[in-house]
């Protein structure tokens, strides 16, 4: 499984990049490049029952603690033996107006084929707005695939209702 994961980050970071070999360097560029169809990727919209300002803070005493991290796995076949080192970092930013969550990778031990911002290729980013009555709106921009761990755990922070950590290695 986890050689699935990275078979198919790796394939994203190249849909994503236009097959021009350029990753997103912002946050915004990524927002852009999901926000337009690339291909496996997906943007999640939903509203949480909670106001922006509750969210920020779930999303900003959650994120470190469960997101930033580093995964060393080993693959093993008949005609392979890889190790992977992949560095994970989140970053809260808390504005009058939206509240953002990223997840970055870097992956130590792969070729890189294309210009990778500071701290990684973006996986995931998450916005927060708020709407009226306590409500907040979620848009959570990411891969269509192998990361639903992750956008779930997203949620579950958004809403209050499950605060766990994801699990990065599968």
């Amino acid at each position: 499984m986890k050689h699935y994961v990275i078979i198919i980050t790796f394939l994203a970071s190249v849909v994503l990049s236009g097959c021009s070999l350029k990753n997103p360097q912002t946050a915004d560029e990524y927002r852009q490049v999901v926000g337009a169809g690339a291909f496996l990727t997906k943007v999640d919209t939903y509203e949480v029952d909670r106001p922006m300002s509750a969210v920020a803070k779930a999303f900003k005493k959650k994120a470190s603690k469960c997101l930033d991290m580093t995964i060393t796995s080993t693959v093993r076949s008949s005609r392979m033996n890889q190790i992977t080192i992949t560095d994970y970092k989140s970053t809260v930013l808390v504005g009058k107006n939206r509240v953002e969550l990223h997840l970055q990778q870097h992956m130590r031990s792969a070729i890189n084929l294309s210009n990778e911002p500071p701290g990684g290729s973006y996986v995931i980013v998450a916005d927060a707005t708020p709407l009226k009555k306590g409500k907040t709106l979620m848009k959570v921009y990411g891969p269509s695939m192998a990361w639903d761990n992750v956008t779930k755990a997203i949620k579950g922070w958004a809403t209050g209702k499950n605060m766990g950590c994801p699990d990065l290695t599968k």
